[in-house]
């Protein structure tokens, strides 16, 4: 088990260094959440010790803030700078056309807004991360839900063939409570084959801020491997 451990953990490092590699002077970062972005925002705080590169980012939840405070990366915000250079963020699950399912986190809303505000995201990953079918091994898609809309949510999820469960707090009693002051709803539909399709027809429900699909945003994803990084580009 430990050696499974070690080679995932090595992988997120290894996919997280070559992504940093993007990472040019005077560049604002958008700084995703996770523990394989995580490797990348340590990574970039090492190369402003090595190298004196200067750089801001701007991190996407609570966690990527203290990881980059922790950093000695300087934090700046979209009011004073509303375009960001690139984006770095990690993935729950990657199909064959870079689409992604994130949220696992609960910092979706936000990560999603910072890639949108990039020229380029660049997403990092193990290898597990990677699958033919978006939802395949029952991954559910993350929704962040108003309060106020909860239970008509759960109940407009499941006409849509989905199956909701508000996410609950492990750490305290209730469920748990994104950056935003939300509550998140993991939706079970299946395999994802119109992921497309699907996110139009949730963000069309009132209620509903955003959703876990990531759709065409990812422009290079690195995969790591045991003993290899795998590049992937999109299309254009």
């Amino acid at each position: 088990m430990k050696a499974k451990e070690d080679w995932v953990e090595k992988a997120k490092k290894n996919a997280a260094l070559e992504a940093v590699k993007h990472v040019k002077d005077n560049f604002v970062i958008g700084l995703g959440s996770g523990s394989t972005a995580a490797y990348a925002i340590e990574e970039i705080g090492y190369r402003i010790k090595r190298e004196g590169l200067r750089v801001s980012g701007v991190p996407t939840s609570y966690q990527a803030f203290m990881t980059a405070v922790k950093s000695e990366i300087p934090i700046t915000t979209f009011e004073e700078h509303p375009v960001l250079d690139l984006a770095i963020d990690g993935a729950d699950q990657i199909d064959g056309e870079l689409n992604l399912i994130k949220g696992m986190g609960g910092a979706l809303t936000r990560e999603k807004i910072v890639a949108n505000a990039s020229g380029k995201l660049i997403i990092v990953a193990d290898e597990r991360k990677k699958v033919k079918v978006l939802g395949e091994n029952k991954h559910p898609v993350p929704i962040e839900v108003i309060p106020f809309a909860t239970k008509p949510m759960t109940h407009r999820i499941e006409e849509m063939g989905g199956t909701p469960y508000l996410r609950k707090s492990k750490g305290k009693v209730g469920p748990v409570i994104t950056d935003n002051g939300n509550v998140i709803i993991d939706a079970d539909f299946g395999l994802v084959r119109k992921p497309a399709e699907l996110e139009f027809k949730l963000k069309s429900i009132p209620g509903i801020v955003e959703t876990g699909l990531f759709i065409k945003m990812a422009n290079v994803v690195y995969i790591g491997k045991p003993d290899y990084i795998e590049k992937i580009e999109r299309k254009k």
